[in-house]
């Protein structure tokens, strides 16, 4: 891990804004890093092993952006443009 990647990470963890599960994440890699096992990372972070794992591989083959979310399937967002002009009753 290079310098910059923990103080991403670091920072990630001092913001508030932060969604819950990139913090998980950014709170694993870092210990990890540290030398700590996949299993007492798994147990303090609150994930499974086999995510701990899965994030640490894309951590590893991506870098920081390994730890986003990815797109999911399902439905498309449908979006309904507001009509331009409403008529209002008094």
């Amino acid at each position: 891990m290079t310098g910059e990647q923990q103080d991403v990470l670091n920072s990630w963890l001092r913001k508030s804004t932060t969604p819950v599960g990139l913090a998980k994440r950014a709170r694993a890699i870092l210990m990890l890093a540290s030398g700590e096992t996949f299993c007492k990372t798994s147990e303090y972070v609150g994930m499974g092993e086999r995510h701990i794992r899965k994030w640490a591989r894309r951590f590893v083959e991506q870098g920081i952006e390994g730890l986003y979310d990815g797109k999911r399937p399902g439905r498309q967002e449908s979006f309904f443009p507001l009509k331009s002009h409403c008529i209002w009753l008094k």
